[in-house]
């Protein structure tokens, strides 16, 4: 690994918007799906692993949650390993890992060896490769950044569409063992998207490449300067509060159908439903934010997604029927795929490619704390009321709050300063060459009418002496006052050879 390329992404390599790139976002479509969609998948397999150890529910959840903890908490590691091997060998290596995790739970004897395999090993190798594949993803689009993010966006409900009913009919057929074990060679697919990330190539000529080599070596591994950027840290802080509700009202709405006295497979149809309407929004939306008039704007759109959102949370809190509930998950759906098309997006453009790789780690860092304080505060507020309404309240309060945070503060502390008057470099130059060639040019001048007016008084005075008698005396302050009498350009004539 020590001699890989590494894919630096210097700001002077341009993004190419197509080409190879259309392989690279396919593989980010695949990553993305995986790592967003396995989690909730291996929800499947729970039932089994009850009755198997003998554990409840409760114990079983934690396998979603530490594998999200790991997505998410890892950010910091991620950075730093694709600051220095670059992004296609850390995918590489991220993709066995997830696949050994789950190679290893097919032979797990307690909850705890599970906890293990499919919780930190996986979710460390989906980490590893969800991570360097949004870098990749930013070096290789500029100008079709945000479409190309809405596509690689739209592979988490694709994936959750097909994961689910995969992941039903192994256990059904192979038992959950069988089941973990064909998903482990499934995650393999992972190693081959990560070959296709392939590093740019350099434009620089030959001789420039130890001084690039040399920079390479002093680059920070994990850059907290993005800390002094002030839109980053009010990025940051909107994010996190938009996570702890964000993901709760998927976990819940199934169970509020059912409180509402709906069948199991009808209330499971409502997931269908919000999945179906976030495929076709995440790609939608990134066209959107593509055009021209809006992608300067991006951050105002992604604030108005946040707040969409948390609104239709508050609006769904009041369902009392299972038609209502249909009408909040097509609302719910499209806010939440605007909002995957745009996080990293806004990011992107934030941030810049240079200090990408570092943001994003900690970014997820921030949001990991979120991830695993929000839908467990949900349930306990759901132990505690007995109503669904009030989670689903908090959830749209903490969302739309988390809009308005990014919104207000970035109106309020992001100005773009006015563009004053300036000369550019070039025309002070040119205005400095005018100012002395008029100098040069006006001393040159005034020498050469104090030569002519030496000459002509020289000629006076000897054609004088010439024409007048021997008899008649040269009246010396006759001549001294003519020398001294103001010329026309305003200076007096002066002559060392006629100063008496």
């Amino acid at each position: 690994m020590g001699g890989a390329v590494v894919d630096d992404g210097a700001p002077s390599v341009k993004a190419p918007d197509g080409g190879w790139g259309w392989a690279v976002l396919a593989g980010c479509f695949v990553i993305t799906g995986f790592s967003y969609a396995f989690p909730k998948a291996v929800s499947v397999f729970f039932k089994e692993l009850i009755r198997e150890f003998g554990v409840g529910y409760s114990d079983t959840a934690w396998i979603s949650s530490i594998l999200l903890a790991m997505l998410y908490g890892t950010g910091p590691l991620c950075s730093v390993m694709v600051n220095r091997f670059g992004c296609r060998p850390v995918m590489m290596v991220g993709g066995l890992f997830a696949s050994l995790g789950m190679i290893l739970a097919s032979f797990s004897t307690s909850i705890v060896h599970i906890y293990l395999s499919t919780g930190v090993i996986t979710g460390l190798g989906l980490a590893l490769n969800f991570q360097p594949s949004l870098i990749m993803l930013n070096r290789y689009f500029n100008r079709k950044r945000p479409l190309a993010n809405g596509l690689s966006a739209a592979g988490s409900p694709v994936f959750l569409c097909g994961l689910s009913p995969l992941g039903q009919f192994l256990q059904d057929h192979y038992g959950w063992r069988g089941g973990f074990l064909i998903l482990g060679g499934l995650l393999l697919n992972c190693c081959v998207c990560g070959a296709l990330m392939k590093p740019l190539p350099n434009p620089k000529p030959a001789e420039q490449q130890h001084d690039q080599e040399d920079k390479k070596k002093e680059k920070k591994l994990l850059d907290f300067s993005v800390f002094k950027d002030r839109g980053f840290v009010i990025y940051t802080v909107a994010a996190s509060i938009m996570v702890l509700g964000l993901f709760v009202p998927p976990v819940f709405v199934v169970s509020y159908a059912k409180e509402l006295g709906n069948e199991d497979t009808k209330s499971a149809l409502l997931l269908t439903i919000l999945g179906f309407i976030d495929i076709f929004a995440r790609p939608t939306c990134g066209v959107i934010a593509g055009l021209k008039w809006m992608r300067p704007r991006c951050v105002y759109l992604f604030s108005f997604a946040m707040v969409f959102n948390g609104t239709a949370d508050l609006v769904g809190s009041q369902s009392n029927d299972y038609a209502s509930l249909v009408v909040f998950c097509i609302f719910f759906g499209v806010s939440y795929g605007m909002v995957g098309a745009l996080q990293f997006e806004v990011l992107m453009a934030i941030v810049g490619t240079e200090k990408f790789s570092s943001a994003i780690g900690l970014v997820l860092l921030v949001e990991a704390i979120a991830v695993l304080v929000g839908p467990p505060s949900a349930g306990r507020l759901l132990d505690a009321t007995k109503s669904y309404m009030y989670v689903f309240l908090l959830a749209g309060s903490e969302v739309v709050l988390s809009g308005v945070v990014l919104a207000t503060c970035n109106f309020l502390f992001i100005k773009n300063k006015p563009h004053e008057p300036a000369v550019c470099p070039g025309e002070m130059v040119t205005l400095a060459d005018d100012k002395t060639k008029r100098r040069s040019s006006r001393a040159e001048g005034q020498q050469m009418t104090e030569k002519k007016v030496q000459k002509k008084v020289i000629n006076e005075i000897k054609n004088n002496d010439n024409v007048r008698p021997k008899s008649v005396a040269v009246d010396s302050q006759e001549v001294e006052r003519f020398l001294k009498e103001p010329q026309a350009n305003g200076d007096m004539a002066a002559c060392p050879e006629t100063c008496l």
